[in-house]
């Protein structure tokens, strides 16, 4: 089972939706019971908690149905996760952090948009501040980036494909 974990700040917008639209993506592949997916944040701000609503909407927009509960990042997560997707900088330096996140290679722990080609920037921009079209923002650079990533994924794990 290749398990993949995807990480925002805290675990309300960005990784959730990711999440979600990840999860569908292989459901579309026929690859469900390959993978193990889920999301968290650096942050101990929303444990416990639902999405933020826009999140949900954005998910529901698309078909995907997001009903992930907020956690926090855990030194298990380096031992339990193959590939760890930060959406941006901070994250990925907060995780670097966490003990036990040595375990991980660049190739496992990664900034999620520095699989596309030519990103504008390496950060998925957090929406939480700003209206319904930066969720609509972040759908289409994590559609993007997630294609991308079942890309690599299968490519590095071709009996998985």
């Amino acid at each position: 089972m290749i398990k993949v974990l995807f990480v925002c700040l805290g675990n309300i917008c960005r990784s959730p939706l990711a999440e979600g639209l990840f999860q569908k993506k292989v459901e579309e592949r026929g690859l469900k019971d390959q993978f193990f997916i889920d999301s968290a944040g650096t942050s101990d701000y929303h444990i416990g908690e639902l999405p933020d609503h826009r999140t949900i909407n954005t998910g529901k927009k698309y078909g995907i149905q997001i009903d992930h509960r907020g956690r926090q990042v855990t030194s298990r997560d380096f031992k339990n996760f193959d590939y760890i997707l930060a959406m941006d900088e901070n994250n990925l330096s907060n995780l670097k952090l966490v003990p036990g996140s040595e375990q991980k290679t660049d190739n496992e722990m990664l900034l999620i948009r520095s699989l596309q080609d030519h990103p504008e920037s390496l950060s998925v921009p957090d929406p939480y501040y700003g209206g319904e079209q930066g969720f609509e923002n972040v759908f289409e650079i994590l559609n993007d980036s997630t294609d991308r990533l079942l890309e690599k994924i299968l490519a590095e794990r071709p009996s998985h494909a």
